[in-house]
């Protein structure tokens, strides 16, 4: 089952006198790359988090933000004067409103209050953790679904290939013979005469030297792989890319090969399918 690198998760604790908001959101990147953002008191337990994260995400550009607001009477709080001072300075040169009526505003602005707390307390950390796992859970519960989305428009877009591939055979017959004639006509052009038995060998030479037989066959596998692949527990978006690049090899040489209208045609109309399977990827873990 294949799942989105894209994603969002959230979790809300209400304690006492405070509340706990983490929300993580996650988009596609070739690696994993967290961007955190936490109080300062919880620095400490920055590695510890990003561990935790990287063991149920594995890849993505990740947006960590963990935002505790105190909502009641804590005594571990100070207020951070110099920092209300230099709100309530800027705001009085853009606000007309008095001081009294900027304060409440200032107040729910960053920095303001300072925790003077010495060590963390372990029971609110354990509540951290336990939401902390909640977002996770939440987040690889979106991008599963994401990823059920991209697995039905992907099944249905090998489905299409699968159908232009099927086109090609029997134009093979028209496609010989349209090569046979092109080659009598240069000869008779040239007015030369021929050894018909070495004209013949070397029109089996040019015949399977175009033939398309094997990249037909290759393409084939290479679509129920990707198939397989769509299927399997863990979802690998990079094997998948593998797969997709040689699809597109194998699509590119059958139209260099081709030399034939109706089935470059068709050529065409696969590597506009697949470019639509190669942008959506990008987006898979």
């Amino acid at each position: 089952m294949i799942a989105s690198m894209t994603g969002f998760g959230k979790a809300v604790v209400q304690l006492v006198s405070k509340k706990i908001s983490i929300e993580i959101k996650s988009l596609n990147s070739k690696n994993l790359d967290i961007n955190m953002r936490i109080p300062q008191e919880y620095k400490e337990k920055e590695l510890e988090m990003r561990k935790k994260i990287a063991d149920s995400l594995v890849r993505g550009k990740v947006s960590f933000t963990l935002y505790i607001e105190n909502t009641g009477v804590d005594d571990t709080l100070k207020i951070n004067r110099a920092m209300v001072q230099k709100y309530m300075e800027e705001l009085q040169q853009i606000s007309p409103l008095p001081a009294k009526d900027l304060l409440p505003v200032v107040m729910n602005l960053p920095d303001t209050l300072s925790n003077v707390k010495d060590d963390i307390d372990p029971d609110e950390w354990q509540i951290i953790i336990r939401a902390m796992e909640e977002a996770l859970h939440n987040i690889v519960a979106y991008r599963q679904a994401e990823g059920a989305v991209l697995q039905a428009d992907f099944s249905q877009r090998i489905a299409t290939l699968e159908k232009l591939l099927a086109e090609i055979p029997p134009l093979e017959i028209k496609r010989k013979e349209a090569m046979i004639l092109k080659l009598q006509k240069a000869l008779e052009d040239l007015k030369q005469n021929v050894d018909e038995n070495r004209f013949e060998q070397e029109l089996i030479y040019y015949l399977e030297k175009l033939d398309i037989t094997e990249e037909q066959v290759r393409l084939k596998n290479h679509l129920d792989y990707y198939k397989q692949m769509l299927h399997t527990k863990d979802s690998n978006g990079r094997k998948l890319g593998f797969i997709t690049q040689e699809i597109g090899r194998e699509i590119n040489t059958i139209g260099s090969k081709a030399n034939f209208a109706p089935m470059q045609k068709i050529v065409v109309q696969m590597k506009d399918e697949l470019e639509k399977i190669k942008e959506q990827n990008l987006n898979i873990l």
